[in-house]
């Protein structure tokens, strides 16, 4: 995998992982706001926009740690596949391989 992939790859981990503490916090006090306000899980380190996701929503991204919620134009087509489109954030799955393998290697569930 070449460093830009690798560099994607790791970004886009972090934002889930920062996702994974906001609903777990949410469920923990019992407080889940629905929807629940995510981080955009895109490539970009830069990147600090929001999406608006349903708990249950969120929950079918993270059935699949190759699936990641990014908005709308932040796909990175080199190292992933948009696989759905909804209101405000599409999901995009890495391509087989080295991107898929990081994504689950970093997955926390």
């Amino acid at each position: 995998m070449d460093e830009r992939a690798r560099r994607v790859g790791l970004n886009e981990a972090m934002f889930r992982t920062v996702n994974d503490e906001v609903h777990g916090l949410n469920e923990r006090f019992a407080v889940i706001a629905d929807p629940m306000s995510v981080v955009c899980e895109c490539g970009s380190a830069v990147c600090t926009e929001r999406l608006e996701l349903r708990a249950a929503q969120y929950e079918a991204v993270r059935r699949d740690p190759t699936h990641f919620a990014v908005k709308p134009g932040h796909e990175l087509p080199d190292v992933e596949t948009v696989v759905e489109r909804h209101g405000g954030y599409v999901v995009v799955q890495k391509h087989p391989g080295e991107p898929a393998e990081l994504a689950e290697r970093t997955d926390t569930r």
